[in-house]
């Protein structure tokens, strides 16, 4: 029988569903969030028929918040009634069968990709439950990525027509381009349109830096940017190395 491990971004899911709420100051919310959530995670485990699964939440202040003081400076604060009573959502996942995993510091996605690789490579089926997009690059025949709010299965057709760019160029995509939801900075001037077309003609950021046919007002903004393209690569590249203390054994759904 083969083994299906789902990963559940937690924060995504919780955050989203909490998102509902049209009271968020009230424990009531909290409570019905919690609900939500327990039913979305039946649902989940059906659809995927997972024998695995964890809930990821994120550790506090990860490397990335100590590499560039700016990362997320503009991101709105989970509501204090939420971050509070957090427990009540762990405990939610806990009552379906799910391990619940919180780092100390390491971000849920970090945690999320190194999970979901070391899987794969032992050919274990992995499903990623998020709308983050940080995932798509690894995005593989055993790692599948479904949006629970869409209901859709995300592939790598749907990637290229919704970036203009091949799955393995999204992180160059991104570095050049760089991030508003995260506020990650990119390469001043280029935008997303400029990027995908140079990314289009060249294929590597590589060989865009080292042509001698991009237009002149091109040219300077690539050799201006390329401290701020490095720092913008390595925020958007997710971690596959997090060294994480259990196995696949203690990820046994609890039925």
């Amino acid at each position: 029988m083969s083994k299906t491990l789902v990963l559940i971004d937690a924060l995504n899911l919780v955050r989203r569903i909490f998102a509902i709420e049209s009271n968020q100051e009230n424990i009531t919310s909290v409570n019905n969030t919690a609900q939500r959530v327990s039913s979305a995670a039946i649902k989940l485990l059906r659809l995927t028929s997972a024998s695995h699964a964890v809930a990821v939440f994120d550790g506090n202040e990860s490397w990335r918040y100590h590499y560039y003081d700016k990362y997320k400076a503009t991101r709105k604060p989970m509501p204090a009634t939420l971050s509070e009573n957090m427990q009540i959502i762990e405990q939610s996942f806990e009552q379906c069968g799910i391990p619940v995993y919180k780092p100390e510091h390491d971000e849920a996605d970090d945690i999320i990709a190194t999970l979901a690789t070391k899987a794969a490579t032992a050919n274990v089926n992995v499903v990623i439950i998020s709308t983050d997009k940080g995932f798509l690059p690894h995005l593989t025949q055993n790692i599948r990525l479904y949006d629970y709010f869409q209901k859709t299965w995300i592939d790598k057709e749907q990637v290229e027509i919704k970036f203009g760019v091949n799955q393995n160029q999204l992180t160059e995509l991104w570095a050049m381009a760089g991030d508003k939801t995260n506020d990650i900075p990119g390469i001043a001037g280029i935008g997303l349109k400029t990027a995908q077309k140079l990314l289009g003609e060249y294929g590597k950021f590589e060989f865009i830096l080292n042509s001698n046919s991009l237009k002149p007002s091109e040219k300077k903004k690539i050799q201006t940017g390329i401290d701020d393209f490095i720092k913008s690569k390595n925020l958007v590249t997710l971690r596959t190395d997090i060294h994480l203390g259990f196995n696949l054994q203690d990820l046994r759904i609890k039925r």
